[in-house]
């Protein structure tokens, strides 16, 4: 699979259409902006410190990335983002699904909405929508690390372990400290070293 994001989100599309894995689609049209400029300068700057972070930074930079991603410039939109977090903390995944397909609904412009509902859709084992959502919130946020790290782990689930090293591999780039990718990333070397002998 050739590397960048642009590839990795033609890869997925490529990808669930040849196994007919989604029949999905999202309508909604962009009707609501998000204040993505004002927070461009912020995170260009945080990602440039997370590229030469010490291990012991990387989590604090990671946390003010997600703060940054978070804020929707709408309360209603963050209370719904917050409430669709805090049942699948409680382990809701229904109301989870509720919650952010409500937040998706009325702001499609907001990647975390999609992020957020692709891992209810995980959790619930419905693999196609998970992987649109995960499409879309890439289209919306391409340096979503956790997106990313999101279809990693279920291309290692379809049996796809070089394809999932290239997006580890793109989560290193974005995130090099990310927890437990480098782990991901040689275990699955290691797996198909062992499938090439």
């Amino acid at each position: 699979m050739p590397t960048g994001i642009g590839c990795v989100i033609r890869y997925i599309q490529h990808m669930t259409s040849r196994t007919a894995i989604i029949n999905f689609s999202v309508t909604a049209l962009l009707t609501f902006t998000s204040p993505v400029w004002a927070q461009d300068a912020d995170l260009d700057r945080l990602f440039d410190e997370l590229a030469d972070a010490t291990p012991e930074e990387a989590g604090r930079l990671e946390g003010q990335i997600n703060t940054v991603w978070s804020r929707s410039g709408s309360a209603s939109m963050d209370l719904l983002l917050r409430r669709g977090e805090d049942a699948l903390e409680d382990g809701d995944i229904q109301a989870a699904l509720e919650h952010f397909s409500a937040l998706v609904d009325h702001d499609p412009a907001f990647a975390e909405g999609y992020n957020g509902r692709a891992t209810a859709y995980y959790l619930s084992g419905m693999i196609g929508p998970a992987l649109e959502d995960i499409r879309q919130a890439l289209r919306l946020n391409p340096r979503h690390f956790g997106a990313l790290r999101g279809l990693a782990i279920i291309l290692e689930e379809l049996e796809r372990p070089a394809d999932a090293i290239e997006v580890y591999r793109e989560v290193l780039a974005l995130n090099p400290h990310a927890e437990g990718v480098g782990d991901a990333v040689a275990r699955l070397e290691i797996q198909l070293e062992g499938q090439s002998l």
